[in-house]
């Protein structure tokens, strides 16, 4: 399969891209821990089937020192020892939050109690704006099928300097 439009060598794409990277440097520049926001847009990709963004949220957690076996089970977190009860509260919110459809209630009140557990608003506000913003991301490069597997550490940020 080959990507059906090229959305980094479109002007109104590229204009696009640079103000959605500008937010997702609000979101990086945050007190969020950036092992947190790795692991909550690697599942939230997971979920939406996007190869791209597995590919760089995978690339790039592992580049700052996120340990394989962690990467290996996002996709099984319920079911792994290896994440603390505060990303374990961020990766349901990830879930719930873009599982969306699937789920008629949206964020339940439960996860929604332990993310305020172990997060402060500036957190939580960080949170609640990745997973958003990964949703929107995954939806970009599905749509015009962008493929995974070509990106190297920190080619998107380079790419908007």
């Amino acid at each position: 399969m080959d990507a059906r439009f090229n959305l980094f060598e479109n002007e109104i794409a590229a204009k696009f891209a640079k103000r959605f990277a500008g937010a997702g440097l609000v979101i990086q520049q945050s007190p969020l821990p950036k092992s947190t926001q790795e692991l909550v847009s690697l599942r939230a990709s997971q979920i939406n089937g996007c190869g791209w963004c597995i590919d760089m949220h995978t690339k790039e957690a592992a580049a700052a020192g996120e340990a394989a076996v962690r990467l290996n089970l996002v996709a099984a977190w319920r079911e792994s020892t290896v994440f603390t009860e505060a990303e374990r509260a961020a990766l349901a919110l990830a879930e719930e939050g873009t599982r969306l459809a699937d789920a008629h209630l949206g964020v339940s009140d439960e996860t929604w109690a332990q993310v305020r557990k172990h997060y402060d608003d500036d957190q939580t506000a960080a949170l609640v704006a990745l997973v958003a913003l990964i949703n929107a991301a995954n939806r970009l490069a599905v749509i015009v099928h962008q493929q995974g597997g070509s990106y190297q550490p920190g080619m998107f940020a380079a790419a908007f300097d």
